[in-house]
């Protein structure tokens, strides 16, 4: 199914219809856009419906049934026609559970179809968009999202929503026997209405709002602990159990507090409706009573009894509604987190008419790279680059040098597109990054970084990430090539080892051979090196050190490092400071002029004396 088909998101706005609407409401809109859902099952969906009204009569049926056994065969003094009405009242009790059976796993089965759709949808959303937004967001947040939100809502498709329909019908289907049996009788019913009405009205703003306030302090519980759970090398690196355990603490007791005067209202509200129902069972004993004893209006015991089955029908599913209202609520709370993230505008994407990177036929590798007076800012009116204009040539390797903040790493980002620029020109073989698509691009790119990600599975299986289709011996080849293959083999299970959540059971070194045998395996030609050797050990770098002469062979290299066995070779050196190049040429040349270039070397120098 497509998700896109069935919720109608196309052409999305940022703003979630019907957010922020009035409390004592339930949004509607939200409802709808929910239900929208559902069509690609439309034909489960109206079976649904369809045995939904079928059981919402099947109950009052089952009333209308024992009063006309009592009214008819019992009063006569017929005892064949009793066992007969007795045995036509278990068929239809019979045929209630059934359709009861059908309605429920259905409604199951839907539910569950609608939630793998949203979650697909948020999945397929969190991949298209850009690195800006996982750098404001907090993992937390994501997971509250894809996690208790989603369940919330599948609580609303499972056990509220047709639930609610077949309770609304039960009312309805009560209240018309009512009203068939005995009009006097149903009069003293709507006189009990306006104390429900009274009841609803006081309760239900409050119920919603501390809904809702329950809601958003479990997302914040959930933010925190996967916050905790990322950073808990920091947090026992400057002991600091005791005060982040106060910080979980005091919104662990928000919530349990939201959740007390959640149950507190609720504790109140249901106990008021069933007193209103009670109240009216005794005012039909006396009105009804006395109308049954001296025949008034046509009364019959069989009816006074159908009486007392059917208030307690109507009572009884108004008291649910109440109850699902909470339910509904929290979900509709969940629906409209989820939705505010599937509608999420990525701070840009591709034109609509960008075109794909073509990769050259013949002996060229690398790509040319070129900027024209670029400017960047993460934030509008921070500007983190200042007129950039470099170029780099096919096979040629560009250094990137400078302090920390000085625009290096900002500069990776744009070549890669994970940023645009705010002004000026980046171009890949002469054609505009804005008119190319990104993706196009990645395809063509490796980028090894300081500190690289690694997925659960095995080292073959991260190493082949970078080329999914290759074979077994082609991974070792590329492992082979980088002299690594040995150092991954030496492993437990060789190649076939697990690496763990995020490479844990590995050393910093070992994922970072991991990671250039991936960079080597997906063919690049624009390699990306971002403080790559900084985690290997002395010995292993030596050995790497030859092997990269071989992956940046013919390719363009945009390099950052702080050891001057990578930078000595670079063809272009460029020396950034307060997202400026202040200085640019070769090694030797940067050297002669004894600048900032200079002052750098020499502190790399002390840095790698020291190593």
């Amino acid at each position: 199914m497509s998700l896109h088909a069935a919720a109608g998101l196309q052409g999305a706005v940022p703003r979630v219809p019907g957010a922020g609407t009035d409390e004592k409401s339930i949004n509607w809109s939200m409802v709808r856009r929910l239900l929208g859902f559902t069509r690609a099952y439309a034909v489960k969906r109206n079976t649904i419906f369809a045995l939904t009204l079928l059981r919402a009569i099947q109950k009052p049926a089952l009333a209308w049934a024992l009063a006309a056994v009592i009214n008819g065969p019992i009063s006569g003094g017929r005892y064949e026609g009793a066992v007969w009405g007795a045995i036509g009242f278990f068929a239809l009790a019979m045929f209630t559970e059934l359709t009861f059976h059908f309605r429920q796993r259905m409604a199951l089965e839907l539910g569950e179809s609608v939630v793998h759709d949203l979650r697909d949808g948020i999945f397929r959303k969190l991949q298209d968009l850009p690195m800006g937004y996982y750098n404001k967001t907090k993992l937390g947040g994501i997971l509250s999202r894809v996690i208790t939100d989603i369940e919330a809502v599948r609580n609303g498709v499972q056990g509220v929503f047709f639930f609610s329909l077949l309770l609304f019908g039960q009312m309805i289907g009560a209240a018309a026997l009512m009203l068939y049996y005995n009009w006097v009788l149903f009069c003293v019913l709507l006189a009990v209405w306006p104390l429900v009405w009274i009841t609803n009205g006081h309760f239900f703003p409050r119920l919603k709002q501390l809904s809702r306030a329950v809601a958003e302090s479990q997302s914040r519980i959930t933010g925190r602990l996967a916050e905790s759970v990322r950073g808990m090398r920091v947090i026992q690196g400057y002991s600091r159990q005791v005060k982040n355990d106060e910080i979980y603490e005091d919104l662990v007791n928000k919530h349990a507090d939201n959740n007390v005067l959640l149950a507190d209202q609720t504790a109140l509200y249901v106990p008021l409706i069933e007193l209103n129902s009670q109240f009216f069972v005794a005012a039909l004993l006396v009105v009804g009573g006395y109308g049954a004893l001296h025949g008034y209006a046509g009364m019959e015991i069989g009816s006074l009894i159908a009486f007392f089955f059917l208030p307690n029908l109507f009572f009884d599913s108004l008291q649910r509604i109440s109850q699902l209202h909470t339910q509904a609520i929290t979900s509709l709370a969940g629906a409209e987190r989820v939705f505010r993230m599937l509608d999420l505008q990525p701070e840009w994407c591709d034109a609509p008419d960008a075109r794909e990177l073509v990769r050259p036929s013949g002996q060229v590798k690398g790509a040319r790279v070129e900027f024209r007076e670029v400017t960047f800012a993460y934030d509008p009116g921070r500007l983190v680059l200042r007129g950039i204009t470099f170029t780099a040539e096919p096979g040629q390797m560009v250094a990137l040098v400078g302090h920390t903040g000085s625009g290096k790493t900002s500069i990776i980002n744009l070549i890669a597109k994970f940023y645009l620029p705010t002004d000026g020109k980046l171009c890949i073989d002469g054609q505009d990054i804005q008119k190319l698509t990104g993706h196009s691009i990645r395809r063509q790119m490796g980028i090894v970084l300081q500190t690289n990600f690694l997925f659960t599975g095995t080292v073959m299986d991260n190493i082949r990430l970078g080329r999914p289709e290759a074979t077994d011996d082609e991974v070792r080849q590329a492992a082979r090539s980088l002299d690594c293959l040995d150092l991954l083999e030496s492993l437990p299970n060789g190649l076939k080892t697990e690496v763990g959540e995020r490479g844990t059971s590995l050393s910093l070194g070992q994922r970072q051979l991991i990671c250039f045998s991936r960079a080597l395996l997906a063919d690049p030609r624009i390699l990306i090196l971002d403080e790559a050797t900084s985690s290997v050990d002395t010995i292993t770098e030596s050995r790497l050190q030859q092997a990269l002469v071989l992956l940046l062979e013919g390719r363009t290299s945009f390099v950052v490092a702080h050891r001057l066995s990578t930078i000595r070779r670079a063809d272009q050196i460029l020396v950034l400071k307060e997202g400026q190049i202040v200085e640019r040429g070769s090694h030797l040349e940067l050297l002669a002029q004894r600048g900032d270039y200079h002052d750098l070397y020499r502190q790399f120098a002390l840095v790698d004396a020291g190593g």
